[in-house]
């Protein structure tokens, strides 16, 4: 098996990196939930046996599930590569005074490997410190429980890192409170065993933002990009360019979405669940301001061509076949507006015409089957609390 191949949204799913919820949701206050980018606090013993559900289906239908703290961990294998995680850590995390970031260190340093990534991930209270003192004015001034944040969206694991062909893409997140789970990606593909010196398209340390909820995969020639209220155009545009200047990539189709939590990425409002079929938000169903973004003779640039269509109209172009468009909760403005707050247009196909969904979407998973597609349908209370659905978290590493 390759270490990495993603050429479909819909070839059987191989393999596929998980993140099991931990602490990180027990830390997750009504007062700081804005900031964490909840709207909601899920349930953390319910949100683990639905990831639990959700990981065993994947099983079941022959997945080899793989989860980020395995994968970190087994990335982590010397005392010198431990210190140097731990440091970039804390400054990442943007600890100022000398004395926090001492304390810090060295609390870090005496845990195990896995305890210690998982500390960083769950976000460290000043309470787990039992003589916490204040060391600087801003202790003192601001009321804040933690002295790094927890990182409650990490069980999306779609979007800190994306698979592109046998290529990673290693995103520069939008939002501060995201910032720090690629880091996790940056050390698996440098130092993993498998995985380290695996080829980029994209850097966490480039200048503009883009994340993987808005990175499409059609096939080995397109790729269909969200230019969303996570991805910037100019994230899109340079995302664009390396991609062409590393692959066999063809054309870029950049779509261009309202800036709305609501509508935060391409995938909250359109998956692909067969090869001819695709699962799309009512709203989304008209003509779109969409940019076909191809390569230029000129190295180094690009060429866009603006276009006002529909996605039906624009996928069945370039996809070359008749596509069939399912509107996530049917005609009804209401449900359609529902299930899509739902994560009703957000599914996983693991194979041709095969994809996990939640169940709380009852109207657009009778859709999908009226259309032929079988569902495989997970539990979703607490899961979807975070406003993410089945694909949002599973980041494929190999499809067939």
């Amino acid at each position: 098996m390759k270490k990495l191949s993603v050429y479909s949204e819909v070839a059987p799913l191989k393999k596929v990196c998980l993140h099991r919820p931990g602490y990180e949701l027990e830390n997750l206050t009504p007062i700081w939930l804005h900031d964490l980018l909840f709207d909601d606090i899920p349930w953390l013993k319910k949100a683990q046996e639905e990831h639990d559900y959700l990981a065993k289906v994947l099983i079941d239908q022959g997945v080899q599930v793989v989860y980020l703290v395995d994968l970190v961990e087994e990335s982590l294998s010397t005392p010198t590569l431990k210190k140097q995680f731990i440091e970039q850590f804390i400054t990442e995390s943007n600890l100022i005074h000398h004395k926090s970031k001492e304390k810090l260190s060295n609390y870090l340093n005496k845990m195990s490997t896995r305890d210690m990534i998982l500390t960083t991930m769950s976000g460290i209270v000043k309470t787990d410190f039992e003589t916490y003192r204040k060391h600087s004015l801003k202790d003192y001034i601001r009321d804040y429980p933690f002295i790094t944040d927890p990182m409650p969206n990490l069980y999306f694991t779609r979007d800190p890192f994306s698979t592109v062909y046998d290529h990673v893409s290693i995103n520069k997140m939008y939002k501060k409170a995201r910032a720090r789970e690629t880091i996790y990606g940056e050390y698996i593909f440098k130092y993993h065993p498998v995985y380290k010196n695996t080829p980029k398209v994209y850097d966490r340390y480039e200048d503009y933002s883009i994340e993987g909820g808005d990175i499409l995969v059609l096939t080995d020639k397109i790729i269909a990009v969200g230019i969303s209220e996570r991805s910037e155009p100019d994230g899109v545009e340079k995302f664009a360019k390396n991609v062409f200047e590393n692959t066999d990539a063809e054309v870029i189709l950049a779509i261009d979405l309202p800036k709305k939590r609501s509508f935060m990425h391409l995938d909250t409002v359109l998956t692909q669940v067969d090869v001819d079929k695709f699962l799309i938000h009512h709203d989304f169903l008209g003509k779109l301001n969409v940019y076909e973004i191809y390569r230029s003779s000129v190295p180094h640039r690009i060429r866009i061509i603006p276009k006002e269509y529909s996605i039906k109209r624009l996928f069945s172009y370039h996809l070359k076949t008749k596509i069939t468009v399912i509107p996530c909760g049917g005609d009804d403005k209401i449900a359609s507006d529902r299930e899509q707050w739902n994560d009703g247009a957000n599914a996983l196909a693991i194979a041709p015409g095969v994809v996990i969904v939640y169940e709380r979407n009852s109207i657009t998973n009778k859709l999908l089957q009226e259309h032929g597609v079988k569902t495989i349908i997970i539990p979703s209370s607490e899961l979807s609390r975070g406003r993410g659905g089945p694909r949002c978290m599973s980041m494929p590493l190999v499809r067939e």
